[in-house]
């Protein structure tokens, strides 16, 4: 479970910051569900006039530990401009050493380059604030940054795909004993959806992530891990104009990561203001 809610941490955000509705050139016809998908970004932003906010848990197949965000989305007076948040509480340890609190809370900004029907690319920018303890293992210690490239792109066959390209760098982050490193972490992930209905989407993800842990005075660690994630995901649309999206997935880890698994729920809201 420590594994795979490293990888929560570094593909979360970039998960949970970005997308909703349909993209720039509208369509006639209701449009299929383009929401946040769960460990890949898709590349659309919020349209003008419309708020999501964006739930998601992460519980220990074993044990108890978990992990929850909270994900708020606002368009800046259109949709080519995004800015969100992305609040993580998490509890970790077993037996008597156990912990919860807040980890680092990160705040993004979207620029979207493309936004037709067929092609959508909008690059993130992010800052990681160190609200979470470092010396619990709930936050990196020092502030950081994350920027990622997320494509999409509509396939024939009712196919969407999504791919990312990202990375986050902390010039000063620290391990549970307060030594200082520079960390760094590269994340790769491609998604297809299958829109097997407008308002049901069938999910397969793919992520693979290199993360440089803190393990000593400026000394780090690497590792590797390879994950896939089937998933499901469904609208409810209501005449007010909510859109609430349930999800879930079950991500899995295949090659080194092979035994580990998890289970990942989500929750949306959107809704106009």
């Amino acid at each position: 479970m420590l594994r795979l809610a490293a990888l929560f941490g570094l593909v979360g955000t970039t998960a949970l910051s970005a997308q909703s509705s349909k993209p720039l050139e509208s369509r006639e016809e209701a449009p299929p569900i383009q929401d946040n998908s769960f460990l890949i970004e898709e590349a659309y932003n919020q349209e003008r006039g419309v708020v999501q906010h964006i739930n998601t848990f992460f519980p220990a197949t074993r044990g108890s530990a978990w992990t929850y965000a909270f994900t708020q989305e606002w368009p800046v007076r259109g949709q080519t401009h995004q800015l969100s948040y992305t609040i993580p509480v998490s509890r970790i340890g077993d037996g008597s050493e156990r912990w919860m609190g807040f980890g680092d809370i990160a705040v993004n900004y979207r620029y979207q380059i493309r936004g037709s029907e067929k092609v959508a690319i909008a690059p993130r920018l992010t800052v990681l604030l160190p609200t979470g303890d470092s010396r619990r293992g709930l936050g990196s210690g020092g502030t950081g940054v994350q920027v990622n490239l997320p494509i999409s792109v509509e396939l024939p066959a009712r196919l969407v795909a999504h791919s990312n390209a990202g990375m986050t760098y902390t010039p000063r982050a620290l391990d549970t004993f307060g030594n200082s490193a520079a960390a760094r972490s590269y994340m790769l992930g491609q998604s297809v959806i299958w829109l097997a209905h407008p308002k049901l989407n069938l999910m397969l993800e793919s992520t693979w992530t290199v993360a440089h842990e803190v393990i000593g005075p400026q000394q780090t660690e690497r590792s590797t891990e390879l994950f896939l994630s089937p998933g499901v995901r469904g609208a409810i649309d209501f005449a007010t104009g909510l859109q609430i999206v349930p999800g879930l997935a079950f991500p899995f880890g295949i090659g080194s990561s092979r035994g580990e698994q998890a289970v990942f729920v989500y929750l949306s809201f959107e809704h106009p203001f």
